[in-house]
């Protein structure tokens, strides 16, 4: 039985409508409540393809559903947690309110659901947690601190599941995608000041002004589809054996070797100087000595 969260857009959705097509497996898909009319206007439920309204941040919602599952199925065996939101803010427009919405969304709730599955798992001998992380988790990036401290939590959680699931026989997969062909860029969030239209003429405008463009150019320049990592992740519930880290586009495995082959106190440097205009950022601002 397969539980898939996030999927009323990009790659939730379109693991989705691949699972829908392999009648073999039972699957229960989950959006939130604002967002699971889409997958009733586009899936119809039936005894092995189930709908369900999930908040991943709610830990009642997460209990209600694993509960629902287990009366029905016995167990979740494999879950992908997929379900995820970014913000778009320097450290310093972060507030505490922001930071928790991010990392219950990003790893908080994912964490619950792994709880609640991972006796089922354990005493079957067998199942697999998949997450669906981000180079984000591997390398951090300007106005991106939380959405990376989220994946990075997350990336650093389910290393240590590893070692621990090992001895009963459940594997435990990070799929690790870049830049994505989409429009999800537009779906960011922001606070209060890192408002695009309130925020922009300030210290940091530089960096809202050069990041957000080059985000969206990278976007639109992948040639990875959200369907191109539905697939990974459906190769990852077929497979027996799968490894822990997998990257899953092109700039993800450029960016995982670099990270090794660069000395850390380059690393950076020369991150920094691939941004777009990074040498002139924060320019009229600073006192810099």
């Amino acid at each position: 039985m397969i539980l898939v969260t996030g999927c009323s857009s990009g790659i939730g959705l379109a693991l989705a409508r691949m699972l829908y097509e392999h009648t073999e497996y039972r699957v229960v898909v989950t959006a939130r409540e604002k967002s699971v009319s889409k997958l009733y206007e586009e899936f119809k439920e039936s005894e092995r393809f189930i709908i369900r309204t999930l908040d991943v941040t709610s830990e009642q919602s997460r209990k209600s559903l694993i509960t629902d599952i287990n009366q029905l199925w016995t167990g979740v065996d494999v879950l992908v947690n997929n379900a995820g939101i970014s913000y778009r803010a320097v450290v310093e427009h972060m507030t505490t309110k922001d930071e928790m919405l991010q990392m219950e969304t990003n790893y908080l709730g994912p964490m619950g659901l792994i709880r609640l599955c991972l006796p089922h798992m354990r005493d079957t001998g067998r199942g697999k947690i998949v997450n669906v992380s981000s180079v984000a988790g591997m390398l951090a990036m300007p106005t991106m601190s939380s959405y990376s401290a989220s994946k990075f939590a997350l990336e650093g959680a389910c290393e240590s599941l590893w070692y621990e699931m090992r001895p009963f026989g459940v594997k435990v997969c990070m799929v690790q995608p870049g830049f994505i062909h989409s429009q999800s860029f537009k779906n960011v969030y922001h606070t209060d000041q890192s408002e695009p239209t309130r925020n922009w003429s300030g210290p940091y405008k530089d960096f809202y002004q050069n990041m957000t463009p080059f985000v969206e150019r990278m976007m639109n320049m992948s040639l990875t589809s959200p369907e191109k990592i539905a697939k990974i992740i459906l190769e990852v519930i077929e497979k027996e054996n799968v490894p822990l880290w997998i990257p899953a586009t092109l700039d993800a495995k450029l960016f995982y070797y670099i990270r090794r082959a660069f000395p850390r106190r380059l690393l950076l440097p020369f991150l920094y100087w691939c941004l777009p205009k990074a040498r002139t950022w924060g320019r009229d601002f600073s006192h810099k000595r």
